[in-house]
C-alpha cells in the first residue's frame, strides 16, 4: 500500500475530518481513506442498496395508484391532438 500526505489544509478543513471521522467512529486517517475511496471509487454497495430502495417506492406507488383509472399517456396524446386539431381546423374568428 502507499503512503499519501496532505499538507497546508485549513484548520477548519481538519476540524471538520476529526468531527466525521468520530461521528462515523474511525481515526481521522480512517476517514481520509474512507473519503477518498468514495469520491474516486464509489460505493457500489450503496448504490445498489438505494437502486432497491428506489423500485421498492416505485412498486408501492403503482400499488397505491393502480385502478384508479388514470388514462394511458397515449390516449393523452390522442386527445391532446384531437384539440389541436379541432382548434386549427376552426375558422378564424379574427378575420
Amino acid at each position: 500500500m502507499a503512503t499519501l500526505t496532505v499538507r497546508n489544509l485549513d484548520d477548519d478543513v481538519v476540524r471538520r475530518l476529526r468531527i466525521r471521522a468520530a461521528e462515523h467512529g474511525r481515526s481521522a486517517e480512517a476517514e481520509h481513506r474512507e473519503i477518498l475511496r468514495l469520491v474516486l471509487i464509489g460505493d457500489e454497495s450503496h448504490q445498489a442498496e438505494q437502486r432497491q430502495r428506489v423500485a421498492e417506492r416505485l412498486a408501492e406507488f403503482r400499488q397505491r395508484t393502480g385502478g384508479r383509472g388514470s388514462p394511458s399517456a397515449a390516449r393523452l396524446l390522442e386527445e391532446a391532438r384531437a384539440k389541436r386539431n379541432r382548434t386549427l381546423a376552426r375558422p378564424d374568428k379574427a378575420g
